[in-house]
C-alpha cells in the first residue's frame, strides 16, 4: 500500500538558495511549456505533446539566457512536464479546469524521482546536495521501506516539507466489526451519526478570524512591491496555516477512529462546490471541510478493509421518516425536529437524515444497486 509520509525540515542557507533556484527553474519551465501549448492551439490549432515539451527543455538549456537551467538538477524539471501534461489529459476529461500559470508568491514544488536523490543510512540526498536534507523526524518510515519518489514543497508562510512516498507493509487489514454507522454532514455539528452521536464542530477560521482580519488590513496599507508587503503576506499567510494544520489534525483524528470502529460507514456524496455558492453559509462549509472529511474516510476504509458507500447526493434523506419510510414533500431548513404524519413517529431532523443513510448504505453494500430518489422527493439537498 502506497503512503506518503510528510515532515518538516529546515535547510542550511547553502540547501535553501539551491532549492528556491530549483522551485524558481521549475516554475519557469512549467509556465513556459503552457505558454507553447496554448499559443500553438490557438494560433495554429496544433497540440503539443509531452515528448515535444521535453524537446523544447533541451533547446532552453542551450540559451544563453537560460544557461541557468543547467545548474539544478534536471529530473524536477522534467517531472514538472509529466505533471503538465497530466493536467492537460485531466483537462480533457472535464475532471479539472484549465492549468493555470504557477506563480512565486504560492511557493511552489520539486518532485525528485529514485534518479534524483539518494537514501542512505536512513538520510535523504537530493541531487547536487552534498550534505543530508536536516528532516525533523516526527515519526520514522517502516524499516526497510525506500522511498520511490519525494516532493519538495514551499508553502507561503515559508515553511519547507518534504513528503517521502514509500510501499508500506506495515498496513494491516482491521478484524471485522458488527458496528455500521450513517452520517449526516452538518455545520452546528459537524456530524450526526445514526446512532445519536453529534461530533462538535471546531470552527477552526473562527478562532484566528479577529488576528486574520488585522493581518489583512495591516496587508492592505503595505505598497506592492516593498519588502514590507512581503512580510505582511508571510504573517497572513502563517494565520492561514495555523488554520489549515488544526482542521486537518482534527479531521484526521475523527476519520481514524470512525473507520476503526465500524465496519460500514455510509455518507452522502454531497455537491460541495455548487454548496459553496451561497452566500449565507459558503464561509462555514469551507471551514467544515467535508470534501476532506469524505477524502480521508475513502483512502482510510480502503486501508484497514472497511466499506465507505457513497450515496446519490439527490438522496432525500433529511424528509423521509426513518420508521416507516414516509416522504415529505418538503422540509425547510429552519425545522430542525418534526412528527411524522403517517405513524406519528418524532424524528431529530439529522438523526432522522443519518439513520436513512445507514439504511440506504446498508442497502447499497447489499446488493451493489445505487439509490436514486424517488421522482417527487426529488430536490436540492436538506429540502
Amino acid at each position: 500500500m502506497q503512503r506518503a509520509f510528510r515532515y518538516r525540515f529546515y535547510p542550511t542557507p547553502a540547501q535553501e538558495s539551491l532549492l528556491r533556484r530549483t522551485l524558481g527553474c521549475v516554475r519557469l519551465v512549467y509556465n513556459r511549456a503552457l505558454e507553447a501549448r496554448s499559443t500553438a492551439w490557438a494560433t495554429e490549432s496544433n497540440s503539443i505533446s509531452y515528448l515535444q515539451t521535453s524537446a523544447m527543455l533541451t533547446g532552453w538549456k542551450k540559451q544563453g539566457e537560460l544557461e541557468f537551467l543547467n545548474e539544478v538538477s534536471s529530473v524536477p524539471l522534467q517531472q514538472c512536464l509529466r505533471h503538465l501534461q497530466t493536467a492537460f489529459s485531466n483537462f480533457f476529461s472535464k475532471r479539472a479546469k484549465y492549468p493555470n500559470f504557477k506563480k512565486k508568491r504560492n511557493g511552489g514544488s520539486a518532485e525528485f524521482s529514485s534518479s534524483g536523490f539518494r537514501w542512505r543510512d536512513r538520510q535523504l540526498f537530493l541531487a547536487k546536495c552534498l550534505e543530508p536534507l536536516p528532516i525533523r523526524w516526527s515519526r520514522q518510515i517502516p524499516e526497510g521501506c525506500i522511498p520511490s519518489s519525494v516532493t519538495v514543497s514551499l508553502s507561503p508562510a515559508g515553511r519547507w516539507h518534504v513528503s517521502l512516498l514509500v510501499d508500506d507493509p506495515t498496513i494491516q487489514r482491521l478484524a471485522p466489526v458488527e458496528s455500521c454507522i450513517g452520517v449526516d454532514l452538518g455545520l452546528k455539528s459537524l456530524l450526526i451519526t445514526s446512532d445519536g452521536e453529534a461530533i462538535k464542530n471546531p470552527r477552526g477560521f473562527n478562532q484566528h478570524r479577529k488576528r486574520l482580519a488585522k493581518a489583512q488590513k495591516a496587508l492592505a496599507r503595505k505598497q506592492k512591491g516593498s519588502r514590507n508587503r512581503q512580510k505582511a503576506c508571510e504573517r497572513v499567510a502563517r494565520i492561514h496555516a495555523r488554520i489549515t494544520d488544526s482542521r486537518r489534525d482534527h479531521l484526521h483524528k475523527l476519520t481514524t477512529r470512525l473507520v476503526k470502529e465500524n465496519q460500514l460507514i455510509a455518507v452522502e456524496d454531497l455537491c460541495v462546490k455548487g454548496m459553496l455558492r451561497s452566500r449565507r453559509y459558503s464561509r462555514s462549509m469551507a471551514d467544515a471541510a467535508w470534501a476532506e472529511l469524505v477524502r480521508q474516510l475513502e483512502y482510510k476504509a480502503g486501508w484497514y478493509g472497511r466499506t465507505l458507500v457513497k450515496l446519490d447526493r439527490l438522496f432525500p434523506s433529511s424528509k423521509t421518516c426513518s420508521a416507516c419510510g414516509h416522504g415529505m414533500e418538503a422540509m425547510p431548513e429552519g425545522i430542525r425536529d418534526w412528527d411524522c404524519p403517517s405513524c406519528g413517529a418524532h424524528h431529530d431532523r439529522d438523526i432522522n437524515a443519518a439513520k436513512n443513510v445507514l439504511a440506504a448504505g446498508r442497502a447499497v453494500a447489499a446488493c451493489g444497486a445505487p439509490v436514486r430518489p424517488n421522482s417527487k422527493h426529488r430536490g436540492r439537498h436538506g429540502q
